[in-house]
Order: structure tokens, then sequence, then C-alpha cells
């Protein structure tokens, strides 16, 4: 019997696997993907593995063995091409394998733009591990950094890099995360890198990157030139849809997917960053979080295995910068009002995001709790709320009351 195959080894198809074998599936699994090692999480390459506090062994999906001991095949390589007509998933190295079911959870991978001498040695994208050890080599403290893009990995890095001793320059076309979270979370944010000593352009952009051979200078638009010893560039991600090319899926910010993981050729779903899934409250969105990835690769396993129940999470993520701790719940790119509880100049406060009255999203800063370990947490009870479409009584967020059911 043809067996399931994952096309993606990152943390979605990893869970997808132990998610099958968990299951009770017992065919062949073949688990593709072109990074060196087991599947693990990324959070700590902007964090704490980025600081050399913690190693990456607490973060694999499960450790090397299990995917022996579990009889998955767990094959480094790149898949150029997949063919539903056959049934065949085209491999770079190895001959095709034939499938019955397929998982297509291949992310994404950084944007790069069209900055010239982004190819200068010094200048750095954060995506896998090997990208991460190269950053840590050259950012000695001392060392002048640019951050380019505060995204989150922009933010991150930049916070990281601070705490080893790292001169650090961000540039960003707008403040601190201002896209996701609005201008008055984005203000806290960026008062927090300024007060760590990052040195913050906004409404500028990198022009170019300068040096002979190496990193030696970044100029921006509007004029500024910056001499600096290494670059990060941190503008996003974009899905990695090249190998579903003329497989008939239909493809659109990601592979679209229905509220079951499944796409519009049967047989096939999708996981994890690079899936743009219906979900039953937020609409249409593709989720680029940790949380997600984890989540809707054990959810598309189970819908591979005949399960009925729609993918239905209420999305959350955080982010860790220097001291502070950052939680949001929910998803929203066009809220029409955002309330506060708490003190934004205090750092530690709750921001409700509410389209036309409906609380759709929340944000928790220093407070809140982790809506995933804490069950009775003001962000846990705030999910809930989400999941049921509440409408609540503005004065009775501002004051923190929230309803718990």
């Amino acid at each position: 019997m043809a067996p399931i195959v994952i096309v993606g080894a990152g943390l979605a198809g990893g869970k997808a696997a132990v998610t099958l074998r968990e299951e009770g599936y017992s065919g062949r699994l073949c688990l593709i993907g072109d990074e060196p090692g087991p599947p693990f999480g990324r959070p700590p390459l902007s964090k704490t593995y980025l600081q050399g506090r913690e190693g990456l062994e607490g973060w694999l999906v499960e450790p090397a063995s299990w995917y022996l001991d579990h009889e998955v095949e767990l094959i480094h390589d790149t898949v150029v091409r997949v063919d539903p007509s056959a049934g065949l998933v085209h491999l770079r190295s190895y001959d095709p394998i034939a499938y019955r079911r397929l998982l297509v959870a291949t992310g994404g991978r950084n944007r790069r733009p069209d900055i010239p001498g982004a190819g200068l040695e010094g200048v750095f994208q954060l995506r896998t591990r090997a990208q991460c050890d190269a950053i840590r080599a050259a950012a000695h403290a001392g060392a002048h950094a640019v951050v380019v893009g505060m995204s989150f990995i922009g933010c991150e890095v930049a916070a990281s890099l601070r705490q080893l001793g790292v001169r650090v320059t961000a540039i960003a076309d707008r403040p601190p995360l201002e896209a996701v979270l609005g201008p008055e979370v984005a203000g806290v944010i960026a008062s927090i890198h300024r007060d760590a000593g990052v040195d913050l352009v906004t409404d500028d952009r990198a022009r170019s990157f300068q040096g002979a051979g190496r990193l030696r200078e970044v100029s921006t638009v509007k004029g500024k030139r910056i001499a600096c010893d290494l670059a990060i560039l941190a503008v996003g991600i974009e899905p990695n849809v090249e190998a579903l090319t003329g497989a008939g899926l239909d493809i659109d910010n990601g592979v679209r997917v229905d509220a079951h993981c499944e796409t519009n050729v049967p047989g096939i779903y999708a996981a994890g960053d690079v899936a743009n899934h219906a979900h039953p409250v937020f609409g249409r969105i593709r989720v680029e979080h940790y949380n997600n990835a984890e989540k809707q690769g054990a959810a598309a396993a189970r819908a591979m295995l005949g399960a009925s129940a729609p993918y239905a999470y209420v999305h959350s993520f955080w982010s860790d910068q220097y001291q502070h701790k950052l939680e949001y719940v929910g998803h929203t790119r066009e809220w029409d009002r955002f309330v506060v509880a708490g003190n934004l100049e205090e750092r530690r406060f709750l921001g409700f995001y509410l389209e036309a009255g409906r609380l759709a999203a929340a944000v928790g800063f220093n407070r809140g709790g982790d809506p995933e370990l804490e069950p009775d947490s003001e962000l846990a009870i705030v999910s809930r709320m989400i999941a049921r479409g509440a409408r609540p009584v503005l004065t009775d967020l501002e004051k923190g009351v929230l309803a718990s059911d």
C-alpha cells in the first residue's frame, strides 16, 4: 500500500508524523525535509539559542531515535515536483515516492529584498540553525549590527544582540510591529528597544549594502550611512510553493485549504506556515507562528485519518524581548477599536482589538498569562470569548473585567 507522505520536516510536518503514529496509523510513513536533523521548533533561534543560553534539544518534536523506533522514514532531500495524477512525489536525489495521502508542510523562506549588496559576506538572514550559528559567530561584544526590518524576528534579534553586547541600529519603514499590534503597542515596543540602546530608525528603508567583498556600511533611502560589521535582513517570509507548480492545487498566499486542512485536490492536505486555511471565526488566514504549526500539523494528521472536526484553534503567539513578555490571542488586521486595561507607560497592560463590537484579538504585555499553559489566565479567558463571538462592554474591558463563560 502506498504510504502517507509528509513534504516538509519542520514543526508542522514533525508534529503530523508523531500524531499519525499516536492515532494508530501503522502504515508506511515518509517525512521529507531539506534541513539536517530531526524536526524542531524555531523560536529559540532568535532568542535563547542566539544568545547562547539554550540548546535546541528541548525544542525537538521528538529526538532522532523516535523516528527510527516508530518506523518513520526521515528523508533529507528536496521535493522538486508533486504529481497528483500519478500519486508521486519527485525528489532531487532519490527515486519518486508514491503516496496515498500527502501533507504539504513546506513552511516558508525568508524574503530577500532586491537591495544592492545583499549578497556580501556579513549580510545574514535567520531561518535555519546554520544561519543562526553564523550570526552568533559574527555577533561579538562591541560589534555593530544593522537589523533591517522590525517584525517579530527583527525585534527579537535586536534584543538578543543587545544582550550580547552588540551595538544595534534597526531600520524599518514603520514603528516595530505596528501592522500587527497597532500604533499604541508599537510605541511601547519602540520605547523598550530605545531604552536598551537600540538606535531605532523608522520611516526609512535600507537602500544598499556596501563593502569590498564584505559588508562595511549600510545606506538608507533617506541618506543615512551606517558603518557596521554585520547586518540581518528580517523582512518576513514567503510560503514555499514552487514544488507544487502544475499540481492543480489552489495557490493564493500559500496553499488554500478548507476547515479540515484539505486542499482542492482530494487526498492532499496542508499545514503550518504554508497553509492558507478557512477558519470558522477569522475567515481565510495564513498564520506564521509556532503554536499554529504545532496544532495544525496535528489537526491535519487527524483529518488524513478521517477525523471530522474542523480546525478551529483560536490562534495565539508570544514574543520575548529583553525582560518583557508579549502574548497575543485571536487574529485581526483591520480592527476599528482598541481598548486598554492597565497602563501603556508602565508597560503592563491588556489591549483588546474589536471589529464592529466583536472581540477579535487581545495582546498582553507583561500581563495576561500564557493562554496555552494557564487555562484560567486572563488571555485564556479572552481566547474563549473570541471563540464564541463575544461582544463585550467596553467599560468592562477597560477595567479588565472578563466574562469567563
